[in-house]
């Protein structure tokens, strides 16, 4: 069976109260014991002297026997717990009242004798005659006849009577009273700890359960009506911690999740729309292919050259597509990195305009720049922003009306460069601004989104640290922005724009 954390808990704290108590018990036991054994020998410790010095055992024939029986059977009807021995000077026992067969020794240890004899700490314990291994406390002291050591008087404190005695009285009771004391003790302390685990494994419960619940598609757990406190950096409860740990986990997964299906969905539109673009000059291309195979011999040289030149002219749409689309790939995999350079961004500009000064003419929009007077250098990859000036012209001029016009503006704000593009289109209806620089491109001839060159300017000013913005004017037409940072003072002074062209993907 499977026990949660607060029954596991409990169980290990059960068991080390059941041990902390028993050895608690028996400590406390021992301790008694010992201090009662400290206080009997304490008090009787001159007893053995006060027999060696007032008793008359000895007489010039030596030991008297029957006087140290008499002697000794008076002492013990007076104190019955004690046992008093005589000993030799070896420790065997010469004297006894013992009863017959009752000694389970002849010879009684004397190291502990001059322990006590010479001051030592109490309690000590010697050996018991009366038992092949106990020890007792003993009160002893030696005897002297005519200035002569001959022996030892040997009294112990608590004898066999005492122990009959102890065992049939008290010992039951004190055993039962300290065996239900410790139960007691331990079925509180059980209850206490049950109470404790419950409330401090409460809130790991709580985090367990908001776990359980964690979908993985980015949906938020439900918050609890009364949510926790988040936790302060420096806070001591680690369940807290682990919880608002949790909590940051879910939530930069929710947003990764959200990040990663917006960019699946994006993949998606751009895969469909990259099809819907496709399929049109296709089709046109393999029509005129078509249509040049089945009447090669039938069409007139000028005709044959118009539909080679429509044919050729859809295939220039195919290429440059795919060549914005490998451009896009590498932009966003990070195969592009720009190399920063010194350059004049008046010099850019005008070479842009040169390159679309045929176009522009034939669709009837002027090209002008309006560039403040003595700009220095910016810093930045030429190829790069050259390919975010003509992706920005070439979408204005597609989207410009004849007679219309498209303006770039170059001007000082703070440490950087202010690039301008507008025109006098249509401009992008406000519906259509959420996602402009992330949307695929144009279908269908109208502006949905801001096309593929939008999203390649996008990626290649993230990677200069600037962005792209769509300007708010009351002026018609659309107009994007972007900064660049000055150059500052470069040994050589700076290159001249057009010196490196763009890179061909």
């Amino acid at each position: 069976m499977r026990l949660t954390l607060t029954q596991r808990l409990s169980l290990v704290f059960a068991v080390l109260l059941l041990v902390c108590s028993g050895t608690s018990a028996w400590m406390q036991v021992r301790s008694n014991r010992m201090h009662e054994l400290e206080v009997v020998q304490g008090l009787s410790r001159d007893l053995a002297a006060s027999i060696a010095r007032d008793a008359q055992l000895t007489d010039a024939d030596g030991l008297m026997p029957d006087a140290v029986r008499k002697l000794f059977n008076q002492l013990m009807v007076v104190n019955p717990s004690v046992e008093v021995y005589l000993l030799g000077p070896d420790g065997q026992i010469a004297g006894h009242a013992a009863p017959e067969g009752r000694l389970r020794r002849d010879r009684v240890d004397l190291a502990p004798l001059r322990r006590m004899i010479d001051g030592a700490p109490l309690p000590i314990l010697a050996d018991d005659p009366r038992s092949t291994d106990g020890r007792k406390v003993f009160s002893a002291a030696p005897l002297r006849v005519h200035g002569r050591d001959v022996g030892f008087i040997y009294v112990v404190l608590l004898g066999e009577a005492h122990d009959l005695v102890a065992a049939q009285g008290s010992t039951n009771a004190v055993l039962t009273t300290a065996l239900w004391s410790i139960a007691m003790v331990a079925l509180l302390c059980l209850a206490a700890g049950l109470v404790a685990f419950t409330l401090i494994t409460r809130p790991l419960r709580r985090l367990t359960e908001t776990v359980r619940r964690f979908d993985m598609t980015g949906a938020q757990p439900p918050v609890p009506a009364v949510a926790p406190p988040p936790p302060t950096p420096d806070s001591r409860d680690e369940i807290a911690v682990l919880d608002g740990a949790y909590r940051q986990m879910v939530a930069r997964i929710g947003e990764q999740w959200q990040v990663l299906s917006r960019q699946d969905q994006e993949r998606r539109e751009l895969i469909a729309n990259v099809s819907h673009d496709l399929r049109t000059p296709l089709s046109s291309l393999h029509g005129y292919l078509e249509t040049l195979l089945l009447k090669d011999a039938t069409l007139q040289p000028a005709e044959r050259q118009r539909y080679l030149g429509i044919a050729l002219d859809q295939s220039r749409k195919v290429g440059t597509l795919a060549q914005s689309l490998f451009e896009l790939a590498r932009l966003e995999y990070g195969f592009v990195q720009p190399e920063a350079e010194p350059f004049a961004m008046a010099d850019l500009v005008q070479d842009v305009f040169q390159k679309f000064e045929l176009g522009a003419q034939e669709r009837r929009v002027a090209l002008q720049a309006d560039i403040a007077p003595q700009l220095p250098p910016v810093h930045a990859d030429l190829g790069l922003v050259e390919r975010v000036l003509t992706n920005l012209l070439d979408n204005a001029l597609r989207h410009t009306p004849p007679g219309g016009t498209v303006t770039v503006l170059l001007a000082r704000e703070g440490d950087a460069l202010s690039v301008q593009v507008q025109d006098t289109g249509p401009g992008i209806a406000p519906e259509l601004r959420e996602g402009l620089f992330e949307r695929p491109f144009a279908m269908g001839g109208a502006r949905r989104g801001g096309g593929l060159g939008l999203r390649i300017a996008h990626r290649i000013l993230a990677l200069h640290g600037s962005r792209i913005t769509l300007v708010e004017t009351t002026a018609p037409g659309a107009s994007f922005r972007f900064t660049l940072p000055w150059a500052g003072e470069v040994p050589g002074g700076p290159a001249r724009a057009g010196a490196r062209a763009a890179p061909s993907s």
